[in-house]
């Protein structure tokens, strides 16, 4: 990887002034339209999640990253083919490369699905998560975060929608009855043994939005429109949120999905970080956002070796084989040897 270049400051967006009077929405809407369509990332405050509430969720982070190997490899994603659970250092990959970090994936409790043969398998998406019997406390932080962040990125959202022209409500029957989401506990246990820095590798996050929440420590870095990688610094009470290439082609790339990544920090010391992704229905279709501003779309990248389809599930299911190939081997082996999910 490119040596980094120095610290670059994300614009800072206030939720908070959505409840002001007109002239303060009207800058809230000037500042995340601009945010949106220049860097696809900025720095969120104002968004009524406290102190308290982050300092649990940490707590029950770093308690279950504390526990013995054995009790955490009993909630392996192995075992789940709904690819829930705990990953192992190394053996997910981004780009064909492992990432240096663990993490457990953790979605929204529902019962096992398994699709028929005429439903299209990403229903196998849905299902119930793992949890450690040795902290029991960390099933009520996490659906409770899942809960919180989910209002606030639906209120995000409305008020990006708004901020371009567009309706605010244009994505509500999207994510209507079973949005899927999904939250990564996610550990960076410093360098690799053989020296690589990759924590996570470069890439866009495919659906609508992600949320991060991230300690003190560093590693975050955003691709330039130059192809240089500059760093984040972690601004405390903040999450960084990023859009997602799904909202970049709706509007035809006037919106931005901006490559990151994430460097190993330095020797032993770790870093931990907690993402939230909020996605609409697995079977909803992603129509083009109506906004007075599409003439001046530059119109969206579309990686011919990477499509993306209208139909979120088919978006997902693709990622979580390509980034998860022994799961996808040990519960999906037909999806993996056929021609890819329909």
């Amino acid at each position: 990887m490119p040596e980094n270049t120095p610290a670059h400051d994300l614009p800072v967006i206030d939720l908070s002034a959505a409840d002001g009077g007109k002239d303060e929405r009207a800058r809230l809407h000037l500042a995340l339209h601009d945010a949106a369509h220049r860097t696809g990332f900025f720095h969120l405050v104002g968004h009524g999640v406290g102190p308290d509430e982050t300092r649990a969720l940490m707590t029950a982070v770093h308690r279950f990253f504390a526990l013995p190997e054995k009790d955490r490899l009993a909630v392996s994603n192995l075992n789940s083919p709904h690819f829930r659970g705990y990953t192992r250092t190394g053996d997910e990959l981004t780009a064909g490369s492992r990432d240096w970090r663990d993490q457990l994936d953790i979605g929204a409790e529902r019962p096992p699905r398994t699709p028929g043969p005429d439903e299209p398998p990403f229903w196998w998406l849905e299902g119930p998560n793992q949890w450690p019997d040795a902290l029991p406390e960390l099933r009520t932080a996490a659906l409770a975060w899942i809960d919180r962040l989910s209002e606030v990125a639906d209120r995000l959202l409305r008020e990006l929608l708004a901020s371009v022209g567009a309706p605010p409500d244009f994505y509500a029957d999207a994510f209507a009855g079973r949005p899927h989401l999904h939250l990564k506990l996610v550990r960076y246990p410093g360098s690799a043994p053989d020296g690589a820095d990759q924590g996570v590798g470069a890439h866009k996050d495919y659906g609508f939005l992600t949320l991060l929440l991230q300690d003190d420590v560093g590693g975050l870095q955003v691709q330039t429109p130059d192809g240089t990688f500059v760093d984040v610094p972690p601004l405390p009470g903040a999450f960084v949120v990023n859009l997602g290439e799904l909202l970049e082609v709706a509007t035809d790339g006037y919106l931005r999905a901006t490559n990151h990544r994430v460097v190993s920090p330095p020797g032993s010391r770790e870093r931990f970080s907690v993402p939230f992704f909020y996605n609409p229905r697995l079977d909803a279709r992603i129509d083009p956002v109506p906004f007075p501003h599409a003439h001046r779309a530059p119109g969206a990248t579309r990686d011919p070796a990477n499509p993306l389809f209208a139909e979120y599930g088919r978006n997902e299911l693709k990622g979580w084989l390509r980034a998860h190939p022994e799961v996808a081997r040990r519960h999906h082996a037909g999806l993996v040897a056929g021609p890819g999910p329909r």
